[in-house]
């Protein structure tokens, strides 16, 4: 059995670091092991169409052109040998499918950490649900997909806290390419891009690229303080609920944490309208519904403007 040996002269090295020493030394590693995971491929695995689901998809009943561009569009995302290439390929092709019989499509990208189905933010379920309504009594045939951004793992979570902050560089692009192949392969197609509270900022970048596209639209609510918004065409921001403004654009910290603290003790007013920033906290303002009629006018009065009845 060899003797357990102990390197003093390495020990002493790290004495002579001190505590402080350590610390930076520990958190270099730790920031440049965030770089390492920012520039995989890790937090991107459950990225894409969520609702409906295309799993068992009949990738057949479309247009060789079509299945050929969705392998590259795939490829060029995550690459061939990935183990999300085959869903992306069936969320691609399986879209094209439902959207070919339908006259708009709207993609809806949920707040807080991106991974929400729209029944699981019943503010927005009632916003989709009203939104097509009204698109049916206009004449349109609209389709809603649920997009996805994060998994609900560790290092998900911390990807997508990292994207965020730079306003989605990564993520952006299978967003861009989930819209763009559709708006390739379906002529005459509307394009509504959709977002609540964080779920906006992405939305604001997807717009920033179909800039020049006349047949891409977008809503958002709630978008974050920190976001700087740039002027965009086709596009509906929602900070107002008609019951005030909402805190959490508008960067007021005090009163989202009194509202916050006073939610806690259960004292929190009917009045604030507020609603939840990443489950943990308050906002008041913060709350979208299509039973505000100011929320249900401001839309419909941007489907009159943009989208021609049909009946």
């Amino acid at each position: 059995m060899k003797k357990l040996s102990i390197n003093f002269k390495s020990l002493k090295k790290v004495n002579r670091l001190g505590v402080p020493g350590v610390i930076a030394a520990v958190v270099l590693i730790f920031f440049l092991f965030i770089v390492v995971i920012y520039n995989t491929g890790v937090g991107l695995a459950n990225e894409g169409i969520q609702e409906p689901s295309f799993n068992g998809v009949d990738i057949s009943l479309a247009p060789a052109g079509v299945i050929t561009d969705a392998e590259q569009m795939a490829a060029d995302v995550v690459g061939t040998g990935a183990a999300d290439y085959q869903k992306i390929v069936d969320e691609l092709v399986g879209s094209y499918l439902l959207a070919k019989d339908s006259d708009i499509v709207i993609f809806f990208n949920s707040g807080g950490m991106g991974w929400n189905y729209v029944y699981q933010t019943p503010g927005w379920e009632s916003i989709i649900n009203g939104m097509i309504e009204e698109l049916n009594d206009m004449g349109y045939r609209p389709l809603f997909l649920n997009y996805s951004r994060t998994n609900r793992d560790f290092w998900s979570n911390i990807k997508e806290v990292i994207e965020a902050a730079t306003r989605y560089t990564q993520k952006v692009i299978a967003m861009e390419k989930h819209v763009e192949f559709l708006n390739d392969h379906v002529p005459g197609l509307q394009l509504l891009i959709a977002g609540e509270s964080t779920g906006s900022v992405i939305t604001e970048e997807a717009m920033k690229y179909f800039r020049d596209h006349a047949n891409v639209y977008s809503i958002q609510t709630g978008c974050p303080f920190w976001y700087k918004t740039t002027d965009q065409p086709r596009t509906l921001r929602i900070t107002n609920n008609g019951y005030g403004i909402d805190a959490f654009s508008y960067g007021n910290l005090p009163a989202m944490v009194w509202c916050t603290a006073k939610g806690w003790f259960g004292l929190e007013s009917a009045e604030e309208n507020a609603g939840n920033v990443l489950k943990s906290f308050r906002a008041p303002g913060h709350d979208y519904t299509w039973e505000y009629d100011a929320i249900k006018g401001v839309i419909t009065g941007f489907f009159a403007e943009n989208f021609p009845r049909k009946n």
